[in-house]
């Protein structure tokens, strides 16, 4: 996870803290939104996925604003948006968050595996 964590601050400019919540919100949302079987391969390929997932998972339930209107907006890539704008990163680095993350999601786990989840998630392949 420290390299994914180096990589997605050097391409966006976050801090190592705000990169690793946004690794863990973006991870947490595959995770409930992807395809299972491919989630699992991905998690498999990249030591600490589980554990930046579960982080962020904790971190649900109140909501409060934002989570009302990621409620009202239906969830999807957008409650990830505003998951992530929550967390400090700007809307103009969540292209080239989401693209780093997925291209070290390639290279670790292959095409076979990040294929299926990007084509399964409406709205996803515009961040990636």
């Amino acid at each position: 996870m420290e390299e994914l964590i180096a990589r997605v601050t050097t391409k966006t400019g976050l801090d190592a803290a705000t990169a690793q919540t946004a690794i863990g919100h973006i991870l947490a949302f595959l995770q409930k939104e992807g395809p299972a079987t491919e989630v699992a391969q991905l998690f498999a390929a990249m030591p600490g996925a589980d554990a930046a997932a579960a982080q962020a998972n904790e971190g649900e339930g109140g909501g409060g604003l934002m989570g009302m209107l990621g409620g009202m907006m239906g969830g999807g890539v957008m409650a990830l948006g505003q998951k992530l704008m929550s967390a400090g990163v700007p809307m103009g680095q969540m292209q080239p968050l989401g693209a780093e993350l997925f291209a070290f999601g390639r290279e670790k786990a292959g095409e076979d595996v990040m294929g299926p989840i990007v084509g399964s998630i409406p709205g996803l392949n515009q961040f990636v």
